[in-house]
């Protein structure tokens, strides 16, 4: 039984979101918490909210508990790019592309081999 969570339109980019979420891929949810609790990145806030919303979505609509649940994926998605314009030397313009991501946690009962 897999249960997701997805934060959607979140301010940071993809690439930089990607780097927090390789890191909780694979591990139970009080290692992910952990490792979300101690790194020093400004999306690892939203990362770990994501993880909790994952959680109570396990706990409350299919009545999983919460310590037998491991992060079975974790992937972070483009999303729409805001455009904007900074006034440049001459009268010219450059485009400003602020980048927004789809962050999505995937988290399962642990596989007992």
């Amino acid at each position: 039984m897999e249960v997701r969570a997805v934060a959607r339109y979140v301010r940071v980019s993809p690439r930089k979101a990607r780097i927090v979420v390789d890191q909780v891929r694979g591990k139970s949810v009080e290692q992910a918490r952990e490792i979300l609790a101690f790194t020093n990145r400004a999306v690892a806030e939203t990362v770990e909210k994501t993880l909790n919303s994952a959680v109570a979505n396990a706990e409350h609509n299919n009545h999983l508990r919460a310590d037998t649940l491991v992060v079975k994926a974790a992937y972070v998605d483009e999303g729409p790019t805001l455009k904007r314009i900074r006034p440049r030397a001459k009268g010219s313009a450059s485009r400003i592309r602020k980048r927004t991501s789809h962050i999505t946690i995937v988290v399962a009962p642990r596989e007992e081999a």
